[in-house]
């Protein structure tokens, strides 16, 4: 169960950082602590496993990645493990996950990338393509940008 403290540091931290110098004394500040008191509590709940990660959410197209594609590909099962590794070991790749294979469609490993063209993202899978050793895979392309949003806790 987290404390009343814990609750008011999620909340604050799930807003998002402030664009200051100094985030933390901004949120420490704010909950009444010293940036030191807020960043020993925040490292705690990262040991606790109460934090897992912090993370930007980014809107790609506006950063000029207008090509996104899901790569799928027809993994034989027995090299699952090891391709989604290999895969996921890709710095271009954002998310690699597996999918159960389905009658009439064979791909069982999920990739996602982007590019500024489609023609780059084309590359980038046939790189990948000739590294894992598969030929099997489509490349399929997103024609719009959904909007993103993250859990919100503690909301009141």
């Amino acid at each position: 169960m987290l404390t009343e403290l814990e609750k008011q540091i999620v909340r604050e931290l799930q807003k998002g950082l402030p664009l200051v110098s100094r985030p933390y004394l901004d949120i420490a500040r704010r909950i009444g602590l010293t940036e030191n008191e807020l960043m020993n509590k925040i490292n705690e709940m990262i040991s606790n496993g109460i934090i897992r990660r912090f993370g930007a959410a980014v809107r790609h197209q506006k950063l000029g990645y207008t090509a996104n594609a899901m790569v799928v590909w027809d993994v034989p099962e027995d090299r699952v493990e090891t391709t989604g590794r290999q895969l996921a070991g890709f710095p271009e790749v954002t998310h690699c996950y597996q999918r159960p294979r389905r009658p009439g469609w064979p791909y069982t490993l999920f990739t996602v990338i982007h590019g500024h063209t489609r023609e780059q993202c084309e590359q980038l899978a046939a790189a990948m393509a000739a590294k894992i050793g598969l030929t099997n895979y489509m490349l399929l392309f997103s024609t719009t940008e959904l909007k993103k949003s993250s859990m919100q806790y503690f909301i009141d």
